[in-house]
């Protein structure tokens, strides 16, 4: 007996690939994040992160109730969501923290537009735009330092922003290892680097230090230096809960390369630009140029989480290849222009956000012309 042909419409590839596999792949991906911030912080992180992955999923359960549909929570993308959201908190946030942003991210960011497949931004990044909104001051002040993991050395333990007045009042000697204390101890490399960066600390140096700023320039160059760039890769530092391990996330970031789950283009081209623009443009003028530098702002802040796992969503991304490297560069290009010369010291989420909204209008772009259509 012959075998059947089958005729159907397109499209006519088809592979084993579903949802429910590529959203829990993504998932596992991002366990070893998870699995460093219970190293560095303890048991909150994961007790955060959980409920906010599970208020996720008990929110689309019940939209898809009220709203007479099938429950698809078991596919995976409502936990992820929950996740993704969880990780951009800090885990000195309290418990109902994550829970607000992932029923908000669902429900607002998801499920008013239709569901899955659907949504024109990122639901995460939505709430924690919500979030940060709204409860600015427990997403911007809650750091909490690592657990008798940072690095020693004789290096000095600080309490929070208000002590870089004493390193720019400190000798040259002392304040470099205050300055890697800091990272360790409570505030964001990025917050960090934006207050040195920033003229007004300079007015805080004594008179004879003022008239050398060969002093506060040293110290903003010492930000980048082999030390603190072993803390970024390690996350040995202050952050969100699933951002801080450059080590954790490209572990996760290969796993979805390998099972070809992402497409390299976003994150490279997204990576590529900032690495360009903080060598171009990212010191202060005056200070000496460092190879440390562009590393800094690839490895702090939420890039890599941003640039794996969230700007490389399905939905929210564009179509074709060309699409994809105009997206990536977008996103690094307004990341940079926040981080150097907004007020709010991290431009990850949203970058990513606003090119999420140019996405329809990328793809049309560079849609290609199908056979035969007319040249217009």
């Amino acid at each position: 007996m012959k075998d059947r042909i089958i005729v159907s419409a397109a499209p006519h590839l088809h592979d084993r690939t579903n949802i429910p596999m590529v959203m829990w792949n993504v998932v596992i991906a991002l366990v070893p994040a998870l699995v460093a911030a219970v190293w560095f912080w303890g048991w909150k992180s994961l007790w955060l992160t959980l409920l906010g992955a599970f208020s996720a999923v008990a929110a689309e359960a019940l939209v898809q109730k009220f709203r007479k549909l099938p429950v698809s929570v078991a596919d995976g993308s409502a936990f992820l969501t929950g996740m993704l959201l969880s990780y951009n908190i800090s885990v000195g946030a309290p418990f109902w923290l994550p829970m607000v942003g992932s029923v908000f991210a669902i429900i607002i960011g998801k499920q008013v537009f239709g569901g899955l497949g659907n949504n024109p931004v990122n639901p995460a990044l939505l709430g924690r735009a919500f979030l940060l909104a709204s409860w600015p001051t427990l997403m911007t002040d809650k750091w909490v330092p690592a657990l008798n993991r940072a690095v020693k050395d004789g290096h000095y333990a600080l309490s929070g922003m208000n002590d870089l007045s004493l390193i720019a009042a400190d000798s040259l000697q002392t304040a470099f290892p205050k300055v890697h204390a800091l990272l360790t101890t409570s505030a964001t490399p990025l917050k960090v680097a934006q207050t040195l960066r920033d003229t007004t600390w300079i007015s805080s140096l004594s008179p004879d230090q003022v008239a050398n700023k060969a002093v506060s320039l040293s110290v903003f160059e010492n930000l980048f230096d082999l030390t603190t760039l072993k803390s970024l890769f390690a996350g040995n530092i202050g952050g969100c809960i699933g951002e801080v391990s450059v080590f954790a996330l490209l572990l996760g970031a290969a796993w979805l390369i390998y099972k070809n789950i992402i497409d390299w283009r976003v994150p490279s081209f997204y990576i590529g630009t900032v690495f360009v623009i903080a060598f171009l443009f990212g010191g202060i003028p005056g200070s000496s140029y460092s190879i440390g530098l562009p590393f800094f702002h690839i490895f702090s802040g939420g890039l890599m989480l941003g640039a794996f796992f969230m700007a490389t969503d399905y939905t929210t991304t564009p179509l074709t290849k060309k699409g994809r490297i105009i997206f990536g560069i977008g996103c690094g290009l307004l990341t940079m222009v926040i981080r150097l010369v907004g007020g709010y010291p991290e431009g990850v989420s949203y970058s990513i956000l606003f090119m999420n909204v140019m996405t329809p209008l990328i793809d049309r772009l560079t849609m290609p012309r199908a056979f035969g259509e007319a040249r217009k």
